[in-house]
């Protein structure tokens, strides 16, 4: 077991966590994250930090348990909208990035409880411009298929998902931000069937970071907090299936970017916080 780092000073705690308000931001966070297709992890941990005053690890493990709860939830909805006959024809996809997220997630959680807070906030504020980025990339840019031979595509299958396991270990995140483009760009698959696919990767993925982060002593934040991470679990889903009704109500030229936004200043704020 990992013990915290002593190194760490303590950091006041501020309580703005009424039951109504903390409902309240998972919805919001849930409908963000609805009208786009995703979670709204990114969008969760800022608050975790910024208005209801956890420290950066503890908000992460906080986040990557509220992420694992939205997609245990969503996935048999869209398992429904997608054939599991079609998937299945699709594996050796999710085997492949699997091969790589696993052992990437494992990696990510511990270096998280290894790093310092300061440089913890750090690693998240690059992190979150990244994901902005993927997020206007994915929604905006038109990138074909690299049509890559069998030889090279496994070896970078791996490598991407390595890459995203660590990301979303040590953000909290499913990671479908960066799952879904790079089904697109390595496999040739189509958005619908690549969401599908990111779930069934993210799952078994944020299981493995899960279970690295219990191992720390970190991880008891999630016994403190029960109710809160229940309340805002279920305000997250509440949101998304709203989300999911107000699908094209606004423009993604208008709301990708908005949302692009948001994760850019929630950067800043984080670095200055570190």
């Amino acid at each position: 077991m990992t013990a915290p780092l002593a190194c760490d000073p303590p950091r006041p705690v501020r309580r703005a966590r009424s039951m109504p308000l903390v409902f309240t931001a998972g919805a919001a966070i849930g409908v963000l994250g609805g009208m786009i297709g995703l979670g709204g992890a990114e969008f969760r941990l800022p608050l975790l930090i910024g208005l209801f005053g956890f420290a950066v690890l503890p908000a992460v493990i906080l986040n990557k348990a509220m992420s694992l709860v939205v997609v245990a939830v969503a996935l048999p909805a869209r398992l429904a909208a997608v054939p599991a006959s079609d998937l299945a024809a699709h594996w050796p996809v999710a085997a492949n990035l699997l091969a790589g997220s696993l052992l990437g997630a494992w990696a990510g959680a511990s270096w998280a409880v290894r790093m310092r807070s300061s440089t913890l906030s750090k690693v998240l504020a690059v992190l979150m411009v990244l994901m902005a980025a993927a997020l206007l990339v994915t929604n905006f840019a038109t990138v074909d298929a690299l049509a890559l031979p069998l030889w090279a595509q496994v070896p970078c299958g791996a490598a991407a998902g390595f890459g995203i396991g660590v990301v979303a270990a040590i953000m909290g995140v499913a990671g479908g931000e960066l799952l879904i483009p790079t089904i697109v760009l390595l496999f040739a698959l189509d958005i619908k069937t690549a969401g599908s696919l990111s779930l069934l990767v993210s799952l078994p993925t944020m299981l493995v970071a899960f279970a690295r982060y219990s191992r720390d002593g970190s991880f008891t934040v999630l016994g403190a907090n029960r109710r809160f991470v229940t309340v805002m679990a279920a305000g997250s889903i509440a949101g998304a299936l709203l989300g999911g009704v107000l699908v094209g109500v606004f423009p993604d030229l208008v709301l990708v970017p908005v949302l692009a936004l948001i994760l850019l200043v929630s950067s800043v704020k984080l670095a200055r916080h570190g």
